[in-house]
Order: structure tokens, then sequence, then C-alpha cells
């Protein structure tokens, strides 16, 4: 009975143990987060929200639960991974300290459960209130560099695609649109996860021409729609009020209905005849001044744009270019990339 009484205390002593330094990892966690809610995007309703949180998890952290610390004893102190001594991007900081808090507020709504059944419901909800803090921070994210971003890369298959992307991220480009309209959907599932891979690791936003269905199967920041695609509503629901949506427009009126949509960016052009748009009348310049003057959300002249007419583009209005062969074609893509860059923020 005794032995019985003493192995229960044991087991009792190592669940408070996996409870405090979970306890603990959930506020670290969460107190990160924080201070880029607070010091990055001056927000103080999220500030506040993780706020609240971390003061949650401090109420459950009893002195009973601290007395079982021993930190000379645990044997994970030392163990460690790779990816975690160097952090690419705040948006790789962020989602890492969000998995962070994620893992360890699962961990404490299940080991609770054997010390007290309320505390195990208030960290499940906890767990729920955390995933909805990340879809509105990571959408707030998204937009944000949306804004910032001047320069958009639109694909095209070459056969260094992967190395061209690099490249081009290594300038400075921060938005990238994976454009493939011939490749199964295999060969497009497999480039899109890669091209996805280097734009987290560079913490720059990955869009997927036309298909909704891949881009939410790779987890992107969003899809870019043409006229003859899919309405946005639709792919709103489809995808969620956190992702990018933009859409192609040649005129005014297209312009217009792309907003009254609901569109996060559209496209402005072709400025120039290109063969990427084969067939297509170019809309010229007038189309640019057009949209410099009249549209309130975020978009980019595309379509023929080069090193030799850029300077004429930006005179006209534009903030913002997309551009596919000058990048996709170039010999050094990380120069003109920080060619192009240059020339739009000295406007």
């Amino acid at each position: 009975m005794v032995e019985a009484h003493s192995q229960k205390q044991q087991i009792q002593q190592v669940v408070y143990r996996i409870l405090d330094v979970n306890l603990d990892r959930a506020r670290e966690g969460l107190r990160i987060i924080e201070e880029w809610c607070r010091f990055g995007l001056n927000d103080a309703n999220l500030a506040e929200v993780c706020k609240h949180l971390r003061q949650e998890v401090s109420r459950w952290h009893t002195s009973q639960i601290r007395s079982a610390r021993d930190t000379p004893g645990d044997a994970g102190t030392d163990l460690t991974h790779p990816q975690e001594e160097q952090r690419s991007s705040i948006t790789s900081l962020l989602q890492a300290n969000f998995c962070r808090v994620q893992e360890a507020l699962r961990v404490l709504e299940e080991y609770s459960k054997l010390e007290d059944a309320q505390m195990g419901k208030a960290f499940k909800q906890m767990r729920y209130q955390v995933y909805t803090l990340e879809s509105n921070l990571m959408g707030y994210q998204r937009h944000q560099l949306l804004w910032r971003s001047h320069l958009y890369l639109v694909t095209s298959p070459v056969d260094n695609l992967l190395e061209t992307v690099e490249a081009s991220l290594k300038g400075g480009l921060t938005l990238i649109q994976y454009r493939e309209k011939t490749a199964d959907d295999v060969i497009r599932l497999e480039r899109a996860r890669k091209i996805r891979q280097l734009c987290h690791d560079y913490g720059a936003l990955f869009i997927i021409n036309d298909r909704v269905d891949l881009a939410l199967a790779v987890d992107a920041d969003g899809v870019h729609l043409g006229q003859q695609d899919m309405p946005i509503a639709v792919a709103r629901q489809l995808l969620g009020s956190q992702r990018l949506i933009g859409r192609s427009t040649t005129n005014p009126q297209e312009m217009q209905g792309a907003i009254t949509e609901g569109a996060d960016y559209i496209g402005v052009g072709p400025v120039y005849e290109t063969p990427t748009k084969a067939g297509k009348a170019a809309v010229g310049l007038d189309y640019v001044s057009y949209a410099s003057k009249n549209c309130p959300i975020p978009w980019f002249a595309i379509g023929g744009i080069d090193a030799n007419n850029i300077n004429d583009v930006i005179n006209a209005g534009a903030q913002r270019v997309a551009v596919v062969r000058s990048l996709m074609h170039a010999e050094q893509p990380t120069l003109v990339t920080q060619y192009f860059i240059s020339q739009l923020y000295r406007k």
C-alpha cells in the first residue's frame, strides 16, 4: 500500500514537472509574439490579446507545480536543432513561436486532465484562441508585406526556375507568383512547394496563379486570378479572409470591379505588348496614370516592363511593377532585382 502511494507521488511529480516546463514554454512563446505585435506592428489590440493569454497561463502556474522543477536533472536541456539556432525572417520567427505555444498548450491540456479537469478545459480553449490569433496576425503580416512590396516577380517556365527565384530573393524581392499553365499537376505541386519554401526562408510572399486548390495544398499566401477565373467572393470563401487575392485588370471598369469584389491588389496592364499575354493589346501608360489617381489598393503595372522602360512607367505614376522575362531570363537576377527596386524606391 505504501509502495503504491509512493509510486503515485512519483508520477504526480513527473506530471508537475511536465506542466511546469510547458507553462514556461507557452508564456515565453506568447511574450515573443506579444513583443512583435507591440513594437513591430504597433498594434495595441493584438498585443493585449497576447498579454491576456500570457496572464491566463500564469494563473495556472501554481507554487505546487513550480516546486517540482528540477532543471539540473532535466535530460532535455541540452537538446537542440539547427533550425532553432537562426531565424530567416520575422515570419519564420513568429511561426516557430506559434508552433511552440500550440504544442505546449496541447501538452498542458492533456497532462492537466490527470490533476484538474477544469485546467484541461481552460487550456483547450486557450489553444483555440491561439489558432485564431495566429490566423489574424499572419494575415496582418501578409497585408503589411504586400503594401511594402514594390517589385513582383511572376515566374515563367525556365530550366533554372528555382535558381532564378532564389537569386531574385537574394536581391531583396518580397513577392513572387508561381505561374505555369501547361505542366502536369504533379510537377506544379512539387515546384510550388519548393518555391513556397524559398519564399518562407527569405520572408517573401508566395502567390499561386489561378489555382485556389494548389494554393491551399502548399499553404501559399494567396492566389492571383484573371478576368475569366472564379469570382473573388468564391475564392475568398475557399481561402479564408487572411490570404491575399489579386486580380488582373486591363481598364478602369475591371479595376473598379476588382475593388468592389474585394481584391487585395490588382495588376494593371499589359502596359506594353508581351509574349506572356500573346494576342492581348497593350493598354499603354494612360491606364497606369489612371490607376495612380484612382486605385486605393496596391496595384502593380505589368506587361513588357524592363530596364529600358521602367522609368517611363514610374513617371506615369507607378510605384509598383510586376515583371516576368526581365528577371526570369536575366543573366544576373540578383543585380537586376536590386536595380528595379532601387528605381522604384527612388521614386
